[in-house]
């Protein structure tokens, strides 16, 4: 083998910054996978992610001489961190360079180190480009984030500690694969001395490099790449990461944002710990290949990589876990614009919990609504959109409908010309099964609602947008059913906002 890989990694150094990670047993994911799932947790790391090993391992063989004009890498912000860290602890100069769509928590976490940083570039690539420039210019040390043998041995001490902490078998590792650095590592410590365990990459089908260059045999530069999970958003893999993983790694699985939120809601359910996108890939892979091959209780080691996770990316995160899971219907469906058709379709729905529900008037015959149901799996959504055709009320399922889900569902409005005495109101639900049955019920029957909006935020209270078409002479009738009903409610009849967009 070039570059004897097992005595690189047998003799790396990287206790002085990095620790030996736990890797814990999950026990929700592998009852729900029917096979015992172990993370490898190194977002324990200092820095929360892996990167650390190969960084220090690369610059702590540098003389006193070059480490004196300092460093110089490229990336999104985990190997940033470890390059950053390990300057600091050598008493090094470093400029990392990093795309301008890099996560604040990432920057602000490289420059307490004491780092230079400096944006360029949308990719990484194009940082790479800017980095490799001021190297040659500034004659420093690139320290290169995954294509280079001391950083790729460095990554692969985490394979020397997933056999020592598990000497049982293992059927297969999961490691998420961005320019191939720690899967190269893993794999050339554990098919060394265990060819029968699997080795398999997650990319995520909007930065599947590797799984493209593998599948062609030669490197393959994506035009562009998907940005949700930053810290493996590589339009190129390296050459000799490239190499490593033509002889040694089993498969790639390509999994869609949805399934990686779903994979961060799952590690969360388990450990209470928010897994960054790039960190999660693996566990949603290891979910992806125990489904696809219904291999049962075997055991899965996972590499939770990284937990430098942006605050305001959760509210994303949380959106779409469920789609991802798909524990949620999200659909289109036809109901006749009369009074009581809503409440007949809710009917309908019988013990399910309504998620979302979207509407508004705009024709005399026909409703349109868009409406998210909770269910268990996706058989049990294809079971109820049968149902609900059988009944005569035209659907359409949207779940796997991306402008559906990103958009649309937010823009369901307008204005609705044929109805002449609307007035608006928002409630306070108690969000528990029932309570939408309840209004609907305590209205008159001669109410039409023209307008409702509702998403199900996990708080304790839904919270309801209502139009209806309410006669003049009936507003003591309506604010009798106001009062009976007992739930917290505004007028919004007068808001500028609803004057502008809606009324």
């Amino acid at each position: 083998m070039k570059n004897d890989y097992l005595e690189r990694i047998l003799t790396a150094q990287v206790y002085d910054v990095a620790i030996e990670s736990p890797l814990e047993f999950a026990p929700s994911l592998s009852e729900r996978m029917n096979n015992r799932l172990l993370l490898k947790r190194e977002d324990m790391q200092q820095v929360f992610s892996f990167k650390l090993r190969g960084a220090y391992n690369k610059m702590i063989k540098l003389s006193p001489e070059i480490l004196k004009r300092g460093v110089v890498t490229a990336s999104a912000g985990n190997h940033a961190q470890g390059v950053a860290l390990v300057a600091q602890r050598l008493n090094c100069r470093a400029t990392i360079v990093m795309p301008i769509t890099t996560p604040q928590i990432k920057m602000q976490a490289v420059e307490a180190y004491g780092a230079t940083v400096l944006l360029h570039g949308d990719s990484y690539d194009e940082a790479y480009a800017h980095a490799m420039k001021l190297s040659t210019q500034k004659r420093t040390t690139f320290v290169h984030p995954y294509d280079d043998p001391d950083v790729i041995a460095g990554q692969g001490t985490i394979g020397m500690e997933i056999l020592r902490q598990h000497t049982g078998p293992i059927h297969a590792v999961f490691v998420p694969v961005g320019g191939g650095g720690l899967i190269s590592g893993i794999a050339s410590y554990i098919k060394r001395l265990y060819s029968e365990i699997k080795i398999i990459g997650v990319e995520p089908v909007d930065s599947d490099a590797m799984y493209r260059s593998l599948q062609q045999g030669r490197r393959v530069k994506l035009a562009q790449v998907g940005l949700f999970a930053d810290g493996v958003a590589i339009k190129q893999v390296g050459k000799e990461t490239f190499r490593l993983c033509r002889e040694l790694v089993d498969e790639i699985v390509l999994v869609d944002t949805d399934a990686i939120c779903a994979a961060i809601k799952d590690v969360f359910e388990d450990t209470r710990v928010i897994l960054e996108p790039a960190g999660a890939l693996s566990i949603a892979g290891a979910k992806v290949y125990a489904n696809r091959e219904k291999v049962r209780n075997k055991t899965f080691v996972a590499v939770s990589s990284g937990a430098n996770m942006n605050f305001d990316r959760l509210r994303h995160v949380s959106e779409r876990a469920e789609l991802g899971e798909q524990r949620e219907a999200v659909m289109s469906v036809t109901i006749p614009e009369k009074p009581g058709s809503f409440r007949k379709f809710c009917a309908m729905l019988g013990t399910k919990s309504i998620t979302e529900f979207n509407y508004r008037y705009a024709d005399p015959k026909e409703a349109h609504v868009f409406v998210g149901v909770s269910v268990r799996n996706r058989n049990e959504a294809e079971k109820l959109i049968k149902s609900l055709e059988k009944s005569g009320l035209r659907t359409e399922d949207f779940s796997d409908n991306e402008m559906a889900k990103l958009h649309v569902r937010h823009l369901v409005g307008g204005r609705a010309g044929g109805v002449k005495n609307e007035i608006l109101y928002r409630f306070e639900f108690p969000d528990r099964p029932g309570a939408l049955m309840k209004f609907l019920n305590s209205m008159s029957h001669h109410w039409n609602i023209s307008l409702f909006h509702y998403r199900n935020h996990g708080t304790d209270y839904g919270r309801v947008l209502v139009g209806m078409d309410v006669p003049r002479g009936e507003q003591a009738d309506f604010k009798a059913f106001l009062d009976q009903l007992g739930y917290r409610y505004w007028d919004e009849s007068k808001n500028p906002a609803y004057k502008l967009f809606l009324g």
